[in-house]
């Protein structure tokens, strides 16, 4: 199956997974990596230089710069943003390699309308909170709110909040304190 494109979609890119569906007023720049079966819904915009994973869902209105590599099973909330110049003026044009790189690894999901200031990791399975202003790497299945974002806890990966025990009170799983900055994984 081939990736779809919606008549007022555009796609310029001609690196777009199988199942990938384009809809209304969406752009796609050439240059864009978009894996198998991502979902970029109406007026988002991916640059060419990002890359977007398996199974992307990237809602209505987000903003993908270059170098922004977005890995497996994302969920990019509606109006999300990311940047990818610390330091930008009109006046000062700047190449790809003086722009910053952002990562978000597997799972994370990113609510609505937060913005990912350039130049950081997002760790596996975090949750970004609607509004969040994330400044900092965050570290697995750390659970970000607020502006400046800030750990307010720990999350599962099928979003449950982890008690003390960093066991899931949803699904049962157990989880394992890598370090602090690191985050969690799930436990052997």
């Amino acid at each position: 199956m081939a990736a779809f494109v919606h008549p007022h979609g555009l796609c310029e890119s001609d690196a777009v997974g199988e199942g990938t569906r384009v809809w209304a007023f969406a752009h796609v720049l050439p240059g864009a990596v978009i894996g198998r079966d991502c979902n970029i819904c109406d007026h988002a915009f991916v640059e060419g230089g990002a890359r977007l994973g398996d199974n992307v869902t990237v809602k209505n209105g987000v903003l993908v710069w270059d170098g922004v590599t977005v890995e497996d099973d994302v969920f990019l909330g509606p109006a999300m943003v990311f940047t990818n110049d610390y330091m930008p003026r009109a006046a000062i044009k700047k190449g790809h390699d003086e722009l910053l790189s952002t990562t978000v690894r597997r799972g994370v999901t990113i609510g609505a309308n937060a913005t990912v200031v350039c130049g950081v990791t997002i760790g596996e399975h975090a949750f970004i909170g609607a509004g969040a202003v994330v400044v900092a790497d965050v570290p697995a299945h750390s659970l970000v709110l607020g502006n400046p974002g800030r750990h307010r806890g720990w999350i599962c990966q099928c979003t449950g909040r982890l008690d003390e025990s960093l066991v899931c009170g949803q699904c049962g799983r157990a989880h394992e304190l890598i370090s602090t900055t690191a985050g969690l994984r799930a436990a052997a």
